[in-house]
């Protein structure tokens, strides 16, 4: 069992890294529309005319697009009435006022989620803390 538990954080680390892999070809090929500078809302359907130019494979901008859409600096970027862009950094369309506050409340969840994981590392800490000095004092 331990075994598995010390595979899952490598696993991850690893899914990671070939994900910004595959944004970093994105950001290369497409400088006009992948910057991460300057986070701007992709067009709907983005991911079938990235797949139709055929300058990354399918796989890696599957890749990339999930881990672009879903960083914190692209739900910033969705505010309504922004201009989205295409694969060539045109404007195609506008961010509806459904999709903003989908992505306000994704970005209260993350915060929440990131809060609630710090609040539980910081009461392991005291534990522990409290357990060596239990410890060093027998």
């Amino acid at each position: 069992m331990n075994d598995v538990v010390a595979t899952k954080p490598k696993a991850k680390s690893k899914n990671r890294a070939a994900n910004m892999a595959a944004l970093q070809l994105l950001l290369e090929a497409y400088p006009k529309t992948f910057d991460r500078s300057n986070v701007r809302p992709l067009k709907i359907g983005i991911q079938e005319d990235l797949i139709a130019d055929e300058k990354v494979s399918k796989n890696k901008i599957k890749r990339a697009l999930a881990s672009y859409v879903r960083s914190l600096n692209y739900y910033r970027s969705l505010r309504e009435g922004v201009d989205r862009v295409d694969i060539n950094g045109d404007a195609a369309g506008q961010v509806t006022k459904e999709e903003s506050d989908y992505a306000k409340q994704k970005l209260k969840e993350i915060n929440k989620s990131r809060q609630e994981k710090r609040q539980e590392q910081e009461r392991t800490d005291r534990m522990s803390k409290k357990l060596e000095m239990l410890v060093a004092k027998k």
